[in-house]
């Protein structure tokens, strides 16, 4: 057994839990295009995945399951590593399993005492990162750690609370860092400042402060090429009063800050959690609790200009896609009022909106009828489509264009409420997170493997 200072490294045969293995995936395709999902977003940080040739049919053959503790997390997927974090008891846990068979590599666990305020679970929110052959991962309490891909062993570690003195947000430290060029951006959110750091990703040691105004948000840095020019976006503000937050435009070579740009709700207790869209030189963000989202155009000086903005597109916590001119994504602060939207991003116009509903039947001693739908989904663009999970565990192959929503296909993967967590796909594997029990068969939260293969 390896030991790490405030933390151990355990092999597999240590591991406090067994993925349940179910059936081998099917080989991939002849021509299929495939890719790794190393951080949250995919490798291209914004819910689009280049992946070709995959099936329509749902619900998908389940390859393997992996019985989980609390979070909110996703998977990060390398080769033939999948790293996951989560918590049992009151350890955070760090695991590498096998992408195709979910078998134990190795896990890294360390203490947290960390409680949700607002009846949550008590988990990690952010999602681990893979970087070649380094992992890095954030717990709740804003406990950073870079560890050996190959073994689970510290390489470095950070504990924001302690160092920054960054008191507890709403819902704990939940933005998923950023690996960029050589280092790893964290919106760290110390009243006062820093508010992004600049670690370098080898050693830890810090390169550069951007920002003194806002705090932590709950969604990520997304990196972006502007006008010709590197560039990360960081859409800040947690916990505050007054309430403040909003987009920052930062070098990522030097923490040179181009523009701050205010957006956050003026309720106290609101969050900026959905991630910035960039194109064309331009930047969607949006926000619930009556903010709305805003265009903002970068101008070659890199100085900010409002294109619109608009009440109609606010996102609570789901990520906008964009494509061919158009936004979509899921507008809506609660699951009842949620709506599925598709906005011209030239005018911020709402080109339509759909509430997608159908009827299941729930079986007892009386059967009986009952109108669900997607709520608070999230997207994922993949393969001409659109891949959606539903609030309740429900999977959507959707064709979405600015002339309609059509569904293609369906199937309820388990009926468990705060099925919040963004799929993962890599080749042609899909990932989902249960965060909630099983309202029917009464299983735990799960880490569950789909075979998505044609």
């Amino acid at each position: 057994m390896l030991m790490a200072i405030a933390g151990q490294v355990l092999g597999a045969g240590f591991a406090t839990a067994q993925a349940r293995f179910h059936r081998r995936p099917k080989p991939l395709p002849a021509g299929a295009v495939t890719a790794d999902w190393p951080s949250f977003l995919g490798p291209s940080h914004d819910a689009v995945s280049a992946e070709t040739k995959l099936s329509r049919t749902l619900p998908p053959p389940l390859v393997w399951e992996f019985p989980k503790g609390t979070g909110y997390t996703s998977p990060a997927i390398a080769g033939d590593r999948l790293v996951y974090l989560h918590r049992l008891g009151n350890d955070e846990i760090v695991e590498c399993l096998h992408p195709e068979t979910g078998a134990s590599r190795w896990q890294f666990r360390y203490g947290t005492m960390f409680e949700d305020r607002y009846g949550y679970n008590n988990g990690p929110r952010s999602s681990p990162v893979i970087d070649e052959q380094l992992v890095y991962t954030v717990g709740a309490e804003g406990k950073v750690h870079c560890l050996e891909l190959g073994s689970g062993r510290v390489v470095w570690k950070h504990d924001l609370r302690v160092e920054y003195k960054v008191p507890q947000d709403f819902f704990g430290t939940a933005s998923t860092p950023l690996v960029e060029g050589r280092l790893l951006i964290v919106n760290v959110g110390a009243p006062g400042g820093p508010c992004v750091v600049g670690f370098d990703k080898t050693t830890g040691r810090e390169a550069w402060r951007a920002g003194t105004e806002w705090g932590p948000s709950y969604a990520s840095p997304v990196p972006a090429l502007v006008h010709g020019k590197r560039r990360v976006f960081v859409f800040a503000g947690g916990e505050s009063d007054p309430p403040t937050g909003g987009l920052m435009s930062i070098d990522p070579v030097s923490g040179r800050l181009d523009f701050s740009f205010p957006w956050r709700s003026r309720t106290h207790d609101s969050v900026n959690a959905s991630c910035p869209v960039v194109f064309d030189n331009k930047v969607f963000v949006s926000a619930s609790y009556r903010t709305g989202g805003a265009l903002v155009e970068i101008r070659p000086d890199f100085t900010p200009r409002v294109v619109w903005r608009t009440q109609e597109f606010a996102l609570h916590f789901n990520t906008a896609i964009h494509r061919d001119g158009y936004l979509y994504g899921f507008d809506g602060r609660n699951e009842p009022d949620a709506s599925l939207a598709c906005v011209d991003a030239a005018t911020g116009k709402v080109v339509w909106r759909e509430a997608p509903e159908w009827t299941e039947t729930f079986e007892g001693r009386q059967a009986r009828p009952q109108v669900l739908g997607t709520y608070r989904g999230s997207l994922l663009a993949a393969d001409g489509q659109f891949l959606c999970l539903g609030e309740l565990g429900h999977l959507l192959w959707m064709d979405l264009t600015p002339k309609r929503y059509k569904e293609v296909s369906r199937g309820w993967l388990f009926p468990a409420r705060e099925s919040w967590t963004l799929p993962v796909l890599s080749r042609g594997l899909l990932y989902v997170v249960q965060n909630t029990r099983d309202a029917f068969r009464e299983t735990g939260p799960r880490l569950l493997c789909y075979d998505l293969r044609a």
